[in-house]
């Protein structure tokens, strides 16, 4: 039986290191174990940069910089999309076709890209679907 890949975006990887809110904070770590569990999880370079960034400088609590490092190298054993100028270029159309952010686009070019059937957000519509892949969010 294979797994079912999930991609994850970067704002659900941050609420499971963010202390100013719990409940999230917990429904993101419980679908993170999951993730790692079950091999399933996906990202991006993109997810993986935003998520250091925002980490280190936007947390209530920001992380260490050694701490965030070893994060990051920790998440990279997912499966990782690193994007190409061909996917640039289908973000962009996904970006025109439904009127979603150009960085939203980009997240969803490369769960597409990997085969994802789900994407894990909080910034697109729970539900809503992109060319067979559905986005939903932990936090509902």
């Amino acid at each position: 039986m294979s797994v079912k890949l999930e991609f994850v975006d970067t704002n659900v990887l941050l609420y499971a290191y963010d202390h100013n809110e719990p409940i999230k904070q917990r429904q993101a770590e419980a679908l993170l174990t999951d993730l790692w569990h079950r091999r399933a999880g996906c990202l991006s370079i993109q997810v993986l940069q935003e998520f250091y960034v925002n980490a280190t400088r936007k947390l209530s609590r920001p992380l260490e910089l050694a701490t965030a490092k070893e994060l990051v190298r920790d998440y990279a054993l997912w499966i990782v999309h690193l994007p190409t100028s061909s996917d640039l270029l289908s973000a962009i159309e996904l970006h025109e076709r439904y009127q979603v952010s150009f960085w939203d686009a980009m997240i969803l070019q490369s769960a597409l890209e990997l085969g994802c059937a789900l994407l894990w957000s909080e910034n697109l519509n729970p539900g809503q679907s992109f060319v067979g892949l559905t986005v939903q969010s932990p936090f509902r």
